[in-house]
């Protein structure tokens, strides 16, 4: 029996409402009857397999009902989890390299139930160590690794079910982001807890994501702004009824104002919502100014916020336990440095840029963000990332990618984007190179990939 008090009052919930519709994998629907056997079912297997508690799991899988399952049995259990796809941005090997492993739990595409697999993969970190003795279930994440070695992100997974104790109205929604990633669990269990719909959908093209917000009905989308970016430029969207989507959530990167004044004309009758969050912390609550705008209230129970030197600290109740192998980047009053970049004006942040996307160009800052939405403002333009290359005199110049909707010439193409820039932008921000590409410019996540 699931012995975690948190756990408890989530089967709880779900049998309250045993008939309604929990999951639509792949047209296939589950009730939250259904969910609660398919726990109950994973309970006994793990008890057949001898799963200890505080053993390492790692669950290997795309979204399905059965990996929710799963997840939500071993916490039960009080096991670590560790979630992956076949797409993480973390090899398998350079995972357990950093958490170690008792057992694989991989689910295949046709499979309802996964092969549970011994797997010694032990490794010596204290951290995890000390948790998995207090019996609490814990949930290991891993950073892209984009900047340096990837990050395993050790959370108690209590506190990360708490969060969502207070039941939200019922939603149907996609959930984008992957089990891999925070944010994609933060969206599975907001739905669930609120007795919502999530409808599962493996190819993430904008074709695929209409097709099932038509089918389906779905009322929330929450993606990243290169995801509404590259829907808007592909005007997919028009092929499809979207009418029963009443918001669309958007964060993990900055959002383009020019992405956002379309998504308003394309979009008028629909809640566009930022949102923060950080695997370190959670996701925090927001509000924006209105719809078209890029600033927002950050906040919320169990969150605290201020700015140091343009960046902005949190401190929340719903922090990670730590690094499991990089030093805490806490102060010891339990702050958080986001290192991102804001502006404030009054109670609303917007938010600048990461310190690691940063272009310096002769000692003054350019956020690539800021060149970017001039750049999409402009015809043929369908996509544009933007990026610092090393220069021996100036340190750094800017540098475009672009990806063009039709051909033009690249002398055609530069002298437009350095007119446009020139005319918004100090001297400095102008792209120096602007070169073509043919290919998107987005990581597995769907954020957008700032390099040559």
């Amino acid at each position: 029996m699931l012995d975690d008090d948190l756990i408890i009052w989530l089967i709880d919930r779900f049998n309250s409402e045993s008939d309604r519709i929990a999951f639509i994998h792949e047209g296939r629907k589950v009730d939250y009857g259904g969910v609660v056997t398919k726990i109950r079912e994973f309970e006994n297997l793990l008890t057949d397999c001898c799963v200890k508690k505080g053993d390492i799991v790692v669950v290997l899988g795309d979204y399905s009902p059965e990996v929710f399952c799963m997840i939500i049995a071993l916490a039960g259990n009080g096991n670590v989890v560790i979630p992956m796809t076949r797409n993480s941005v973390v090899e398998l090997d350079a995972a357990l390299a950093i958490s170690g492993c008792h057992w694989v739990a991989e689910f295949d595409l046709a499979s309802l139930c996964p092969t549970l697999q011994a797997k010694a993969s032990s490794v010596c970190n204290q951290l995890l160590t000390d948790f998995r003795q207090t019996g609490r279930p814990s949930l290991v994440l891993f950073s892209s690794g984009s900047t340096g070695t990837p990050k395993g992100i050790l959370h108690d997974f209590s506190r990360v079910c708490e969060k969502f104790r207070k039941q939200r109205p019922p939603l149907v929604a996609i959930p984008f982001l992957l089990i891999d990633h925070f944010g994609g669990i933060n969206t599975i269990l907001a739905i669930v807890s609120g007795l919502g719909t999530v409808v599962t959908v493996s190819d993430r093209s904008a074709a695929s994501i209409c097709s099932a917000i038509e089918r389906y009905q779905v009322e929330l989308l929450p993606a990243t702004p290169s995801f509404l970016t590259m829907l808007l430029a592909s005007r997919v969207h028009s092929n499809f009824d979207l009418s029963s989507l009443k918001r669309i959530s958007y964060g993990t990167e900055v959002m383009p104002p020019s992405t956002l004044q379309k998504l308003q004309v394309v979009f008028p009758n629909v809640v566009l919502q930022q949102t923060y969050g950080l695997s370190e912390v959670g996701v925090l609550h927001t509000r924006s100014r209105n719809d078209g705008s890029v600033w927002m209230r950050i906040g919320g129970d169990g969150f605290q916020t201020k700015v140091i030197n343009g960046i902005l600290w949190i401190k929340s109740e719903y922090a990670m336990v730590g690094y499991l192998n990089a030093p805490s980047i806490f102060d010891e009053d339990g702050w958080f440095n986001t290192q991102d970049h804001v502006e404030v004006d009054g109670e609303y942040f917007r938010i600048l840029g990461r310190v690691t996307d940063i272009i310096n160009v002769g000692g003054q800052k350019v956020y690539p963000a800021e060149v970017e939405d001039i750049i999409l403002a402009l015809d043929n333009i369908n996509d544009v990332a933007v990026y610092g290359e090393s220069h021996r005199l100036l340190g750094q110049i800017v540098v475009a990618k672009i990806l063009l909707d039709s051909p033009e010439t690249t002398s055609s193409l530069k002298h437009r984007v350095r007119m446009a820039c020139l005319d918004k932008l100090a001297s400095f921000k102008v792209p120096v190179k602007v070169i073509t590409s043919q290919g998107q410019f987005y990581t597995v996540r769907h954020k957008k990939a700032r390099q040559a």
